[in-house]
């Protein structure tokens, strides 16, 4: 590894980068301290995606097909979760075809 001090990008997210000069080699604990509170804030700052709602229950062959075909296929992912009483994942998972693939559009619900 190289001595030279060079500022250091870490990437948290997709969307957030936070920029952070490293500490020379000679630090004391009080810099390095101050270093790990800055790092901590400068993490606690970033905002965190709101993807809805917990899931409350399982989804039913019923709750796939009208967030794929239905009523709510229209709605975003998290409008159909808060409808429904469950996760934004598990709508992305059932539109996606990662789940529930068994669900086409002329499925009956029995």
């Amino acid at each position: 590894m190289s001595n030279k001090p060079a500022s250091v990008v870490s990437s948290v997210t997709n969307t957030a980068a936070i920029k952070i000069e490293p500490l020379g080699q000679k630090a004391n604990l009080a810099q390095v301290v101050e270093k790990v509170n800055e790092i901590i804030s400068k993490v606690n700052a970033i905002k965190v995606r709101d993807r809805g709602p917990k899931s409350e229950r399982a989804m039913t062959d019923s709750d796939a097909f009208e967030v794929k075909f239905g009523s709510l296929k229209d709605l975003s992912h998290k409008e159909a979760a808060a409808k429904l009483g469950l996760s934004y994942g598990q709508i992305y998972s059932a539109r996606g075809g990662y789940t529930f693939t068994h669900i086409k559009k002329d499925f009956k619900v029995s």
